[in-house]
């Protein structure tokens, strides 16, 4: 599969779900609440995240693997370009939803 077929196949809503059912399986491996609300808005750095850095970590290597798993695609999503933005890719689930598309849609 190409990664323009890739990009096709794996929507936002996708890339939002396999970054919710991650979040969701990390927090469950800790024995931490799964806030009411998990979705786009889910912060995952900063003082309302949900997870330790760490935990963060381990969430960004799952979407890799997962992506490469399922579509056959390649990413590395915490690289120089992801951590020199003005914005961090990595504020939210939203956010970073969005910059796996990009990353996608540049390949």
């Amino acid at each position: 599969m190409s990664v323009t077929e890739t990009a096709e196949v794996l929507s936002r809503a996708g890339v939002v779900e396999l970054l919710t059912d991650g979040l969701r399986a990390l927090l469950a491996e800790q024995d931490m609440p799964v806030p009411a609300d998990l979705g786009e808005g889910t912060c995952l750095v900063g003082e309302q995240a949900v997870l330790s850095s760490l935990g963060l970590v381990s969430l960004v290597v799952e979407l890799e693997q997962a992506i490469e798993d399922q579509y056959g695609v390649a990413l590395t999503l915490a690289d120089e370009r992801a951590l020199s933005q003005k914005h961090s890719p990595f504020r939210s689930v939203g956010s970073l939803a969005d910059y796996v598309c990009t990353l996608l849609n540049n390949q």
